[in-house]
């Protein structure tokens, strides 16, 4: 590798440097400065964004075709940003009740964010697995962080042996493609696939990529850790991993079916079959849950099979409303992450669901957000959680898949029910007892950004629309 091609290479890098450089010098800073060191990271994730918006113009290939600045990963960037500063932003208040504000705590979030990045920019399945590797070794530590809560320990050990066996998978498809077409790189990939579509060795080969990478998004069946993850991790590390693991996973599959490695196949029916199976389990089983962040755990694993719909209906139209509903579901699911994360308070957890009864009586304006984040998550119009299931639901008529559209519909009003139960506990039950929210001006500026993004996106959702097929195009 010449001088010239290292520098470009860097520079195609630069925000994923600019992270993981920030993260290990707050690593060493931080046993020396213990205040504010919440602003320290924040300031970092805002100069690696300044630098992916300077890198979004053109397309920059980089380590000999592993790795790529395009349109397309500059879109998951950006939602990975939003995640990782909410988060920042959430976790002030709540790290000091539960004792965790120590620097590890934000450097993990660090690399677990530069590991997500650099998975939307992987163009080859080794450097997808390490960036794979580093979000998810950092999400199995930031798990456990509550170290002496039992259930913490226990979704981290759970996690960890679920997340190996899933790796193993995925290690399992790689090693059969490099066996059969001799490269890792993707469009080698498509290469050899449209070379013989019918190569079952390659056919079982992809497979065993989507199962590894179906676990990172939450899909039946390998959703087993999910709920008891999100029980047991602390709620803002819920609240990231919700949202950015799981668009990191729908970045690489995303990034699989915009080339030819699957068209010349029937590959789409086993990604239907998945978001079927994977829409009905979430919807029905999150019906009977009391515990809010559980509840919030099968709406994930509804939401992941819904956004599947979009894979299954193809076409950039199709790729384009995924990208489109996992921004929107960043800002309403980040939403109703900080409002339970608001609740903890004192001898108030907020997530048992009767927290919440007669909450509109004690405190009208942030029961108005929380109607906000629900209707969206129930997919009610006009808010912008309709719009994301809308366009789904376009690609899939669009490309013929009707049964699938009814299907997804169905599920979908399903699914409304246990949004709007959660509506009728605050709004027409009696107060059980009084409490002050945590509100803090941080927790105040994430519940104003997250309702600004999910009444901005309703209220203007073709221009959302039109700026992901840009970057799917334009990638």
């Amino acid at each position: 590798m010449t001088a010239a091609t290292l520098f470009q290479s860097a520079l195609a890098s630069l925000p994923e440097i600019v992270v993981i450089t920030g993260a290990c010098i707050l690593l060493i800073l931080g046993q020396f400065v213990r205040k504010g060191q919440e602003h320290f990271p924040i300031a970092i994730v805002l100069i690696a964004a300044l630098a992916t918006l300077m890198l979004a113009n053109e397309v920059r290939p980089a380590y000999a075709g592993m790795f790529i600045a395009d349109r397309f990963a500059v879109f998951f960037k950006f939602v990975f940003y939003l995640a990782t500063v909410l988060t920042f932003l959430l976790s002030r208040k709540y790290a000091d009740i539960e004792g965790i504000g120590t620097s590890e705590y934000y450097v993990l979030l660090l690399l677990a964010l530069s590991g997500t990045m650099i998975m939307a920019s992987a163009t080859d399945l080794l450097s997808i697995y390490v960036g794979l590797e580093l979000m998810v070794i950092c999400t199995y530590v930031l798990t456990g962080f509550l170290r002496r809560e039992r259930r913490s320990n226990e979704a981290a050990l759970k996690y960890v042996i679920l997340g190996a066996v899933s790796t193993g998978i995925f290690l399992y498809g790689v090693s059969l493609v490099y066996g059969l077409t001799g490269t890792t790189q993707l469009d080698g990939m498509a290469a050899a696939v449209t070379a013989d579509p019918l190569d079952p060795g390659l056919l079982l080969a992809v497979v065993f990529i989507v199962a590894g990478l179906v676990f990172k998004v939450g899909a039946v069946p390998f959703h087993m850790w999910l709920p008891d993850v999100y029980e047991g991790a602390p709620t803002t590390i819920t609240a990231f991993m919700s949202v950015g693991p799981k668009a990191a996973g729908f970045a690489v599959i995303l990034r699989v079916f915009l080339n030819p490695l699957v068209a010349a196949s029937d590959v789409w029916i086993i990604v239907a079959a998945i978001a079927v199976v994977t829409m009905a389990l979430g919807s029905f089983v999150a019906l009977v849950q009391d515990n809010f962040k559980r509840l919030l755990a099968y709406s994930s694993i509804a939401h992941a099979g819904f956004a599947i719909f979009g894979v299954a209906a193809g076409g950039a139209d199709g790729i384009a409303s995924v990208m489109l509903y996992l921004l929107i579901y960043a800002f309403m699911n980040l939403g109703i992450f900080g409002a339970v994360i608001m609740m903890r308070n004192g001898d108030v957890s907020g997530e048992v669901i009767e927290d919440y009864a007669g909450f509109a009586k004690s405190h009208p304006g942030l029961a108005l957000l929380m109607l906000l984040y629900l209707f969206s998550l129930a997919g009610i119009p006009p808010t912008a959680g309709f719009f994301a299931k809308f366009y789904v639901l376009v690609a899939l008529v669009e490309h013929g898949f009707v049964m699938l559209a009814i299907i997804a519909v169905l599920l979908s009003a399903i699914a409304a029910y246990f949004y709007i139960r959660i509506v009728m506990v605050i709004y027409m039950r009696e107060p059980q007892r009084a409490f002050t929210p945590a509100l803090t001006p941080l927790v105040g500026a994430t519940l104003a950004v997250t309702a600004a993004g999910t009444i901005g996106i309703g209220l203007f959702p073709s221009w959302f629309l039109k700026l992901a097929q840009d970057s799917v195009l334009g990638g």
